[in-house]
């Protein structure tokens, strides 16, 4: 499909029209249905214990939401937290500036080896270099553009142009470097492309669908949407996303991101290390990481998630304000990861009551009371 032939352009759009029809408007008729968790195969004992321990270990959580197949089982927040506030993702943000470069391109917009110059005629150097000519798309999504550092984005100069006179040292595609600036340049060609900023781009094509009311997005003085950071969303818009990338695209029954689009974003593209003890060394995709345990996630700084995890059925999303996100990863997988069976187990209510209050009278602590 992302080469664009048009037999499949056609059956993309055509499904998309087709699907819009058919999707409400309303927010609450598109939440998340819940349901017990011993009901879906997973220990409410194991859910607390995993509660209890992120709140003794984790500086600080904010909210945490499990779903698993497809039902939300376990949901708090810390007061003053609460489900109908928005978040602030910081780096989150880029998964879903990845899904509409990955819409884009199905709509026959662009493609992944344009090269980045293409979008930007006017605020290209004078006589870019041979590497800054062989930048591609894919290489932004990758976080391997070719930089060795980050370029420094100002008010008083355009951001794209900023970008495009930052030396590139590197062959595209050779050398990881986390590269925040790289996708705003993404969020920058998707609106040249479309013709409208990242955000209200995805309105009608993944907001509006997952019932996803009001997400804020700020933009450069250019007016492009930041890409990179500054998305705010609740909780359960988290979720829905990542359950969203569980099936592979697919909602109530609508492909709302193609299937291939989700393979290509949630693989590991690109190699940044060899830690088999990291979660941030094995592997990138297009603006998704690779986890431990088969998982995939996208993740923003102080500690916000959204794990998918293919091989349990499940998505874990957290906000947080942590000060370590690798410690914050290893209680899901020490104490989450081991609650959740293969099968469905028996009522439990005794536990299910006991996690409930547990979640009910959660509550931000400073550090001292930790």
């Amino acid at each position: 499909m992302f080469n664009h032939p048009f037999a499949s352009r056609l059956w993309y759009l055509a499904g998309a029209l087709v699907g819009a029809a058919a999707i409400p408007n309303q927010a609450a008729d598109l939440a998340l249905p819940r349901s017990s968790p011993e009901a879906q195969g997973v220990s409410s004992a194991g859910i607390r214990q995993y509660i209890e321990a992120a709140d003794r270990q984790v500086t600080t959580m904010h909210s945490f939401m499990l779903v698993r197949h497809g039902y939300v089982i376990a949901e708090g927040w810390w007061k003053p937290e609460a489900p109908g506030k928005p978040h602030v993702l910081h780096s989150l943000s880029k998964s879903f500036t990845s899904t509409a470069v990955g819409l884009a391109i199905a709509e026959g917009k662009l493609s992944l080896d344009d090269p980045v110059l293409k979008f930007f005629p006017e605020e290209a150097p004078e006589a870019p270099s041979d590497k800054l000519k062989a930048m591609r798309v894919r290489d932004l999504l990758t976080m391997s553009c070719g930089h060795e550092t980050e370029a420094k984005f100002t008010d008083s100069t355009s951001w794209a142009k900023t970008f495009l006179a930052h030396p590139v040292q590197h062959k595209p595609g050779t050398l990881f470097l986390y590269n925040t600036p790289g996708s705003y340049m993404l969020s920058a060609i998707v609106q040249k492309a479309a013709g409208q900023t990242v955000l209200d781009y995805l309105r009608p094509r993944l907001f509006e669908p997952l019932g996803i009311e009001n997400p804020e997005w700020g933009t450069s003085p250019q007016g492009v949407s930041f890409g990179g950071f500054g998305l705010k969303l609740r909780t359960e818009d988290i979720a829905k996303f990542g359950q969203l990338y569980l099936r592979k695209g697919q909602w109530l029954g609508r492909q709302l991101v193609p299937a291939d689009w989700v393979e290509k974003a949630t693989a590991r593209q690109v190699s940044n290390g060899s830690d088999p003890t990291k979660d941030w060394d094995q592997g990138y995709g297009f603006q998704f990481w690779r986890c431990r345990h088969g998982a995939f996630r996208g993740d923003g700084a102080n500690g916000q998630f959204c794990v998918i995890l293919p091989e349990q059925d499940a998505v874990v999303a957290i906000t947080a304000d942590a000060r370590d996100m690798q410690a914050e990863l290893n209680v899901v997988w020490d104490k989450l990861l081991p609650a959740i069976q293969n099968l469905p187990l028996a009522a439990n209510p005794g536990e299910e009551a006991r996690l409930k209050e547990t979640l009910a009278n959660l509550a931000i602590r400073t550090a001292a009371a930790k």
